[in-house]
């Protein structure tokens, strides 16, 4: 058993701690703050992009002059898979999570013999998955010097991956990252981003009344200048819910620390007053003992 004097550096140091913990906190739930309105500013954009390729996508697919990133190569063989993380950790299972899903996803494409690529856009994704998949990373894009990350900073990652696409380095490129829900939520996300995903979007679409609408240009024409600005919306979309994800996590992750670290300070302190009391008693015994002897 410990004795006095290293319990009461146990209690000191758990106090400093829960001091890092709290601090870490509140810095969260400030972040967290300015990510959810950045998230919720970048939702309807991203869902309304969505609903517009798919009513453009309804009148050319299955035609040979189609989009390139709307009918996809034609082929299922090489998958990008872009791994959406933290630079840091300290946030509970929030990456542990995303890289669960993205490690899962892998080992059944190789399974059916599929060739896979990941491009990580985080530090920590990149080193969760280097140990088995190390051979495969393309690049790793961190943005730990970038206090708010904007458009300009992705835009660089859609373009890569577009050059990529054109280059035939590819097939399919899906996007892991986790979406938003609430501070204690977060949703792990596949995004499909080459060929653009045709899916029911939710939410209210415009009701036409069941017209025909006609575009000027044609819809081959705008597709091929909305799909490139779709996969870098896409990507950005899911950097933002990334950011709010990660300060939710943070916050609730250090939120049970501090509490953690106070029941363990509560504890150490009941053990240390025993062992005082116990000791001081040993002291009266053994004064009173060696007073009665004389």
């Amino acid at each position: 058993m410990a004795n006095l004097k290293e319990l009461r550096n146990r209690i000191t140091s758990v106090q400093s701690t829960r001091k890092i913990t709290k601090a870490m906190n509140m810095v969260a739930a400030a972040k967290l703050r300015r990510a959810q309105e950045a998230v919720e500013s970048g939702r309807p954009y991203a869902e309304r992009m969505a609903r517009v390729i798919n009513s453009l996508a309804a009148g050319v697919s299955g035609q040979d002059d189609a989009p390139k990133l709307l009918a996809g190569t034609g082929r299922d063989d090489v998958h990008l898979i872009v791994l959406a993380t933290a630079d840091r950790g300290l946030c509970g299972a929030f990456n542990s999570s995303i890289v669960k899903g993205a490690r899962a996803e892998a080992e059944r494409l190789i399974r059916e013999g599929k060739t896979v690529k990941f491009l990580c856009v985080g530090r920590k994704g990149r080193d969760a998955i280097r140990r088995d998949f190390g051979s495969m990373i393309i690049d790793t894009i961190e943005f730990s010097g970038i206090k708010n990350v904007g458009f300009e900073h992705v835009q660089p990652i859609a373009q890569r991956v577009l050059k990529m696409f054109e280059d035939g380095e590819f097939d399919v490129a899906t996007m892991f990252f986790a979406k938003f829900v609430s501070v204690l939520t977060q949703e792990v996300t596949a995004q499909r981003l080459i060929p653009a995903e045709i899916a029911e979007i939710e939410g209210d679409g415009p009701d036409y009344g069941g017209a025909i609408c006609e575009y000027e240009p044609n819809e081959e024409a705008i597709l091929r200048d909305l799909l490139p600005r779709n996969v870098a919306t896409q990507i950005f979309r899911g950097v933002l819910e990334n950011a709010a994800s990660e300060q939710g996590a943070r916050m609730t992750a250090m939120d049970n620390a501090t509490r953690n670290a106070g029941d363990m300070i509560d504890k150490l302190t009941l053990i240390y007053n025993r062992q005082r009391q116990a000791a001081i008693t040993t002291e009266l015994i053994e004064i009173i003992s060696g007073a009665e002897a004389l």
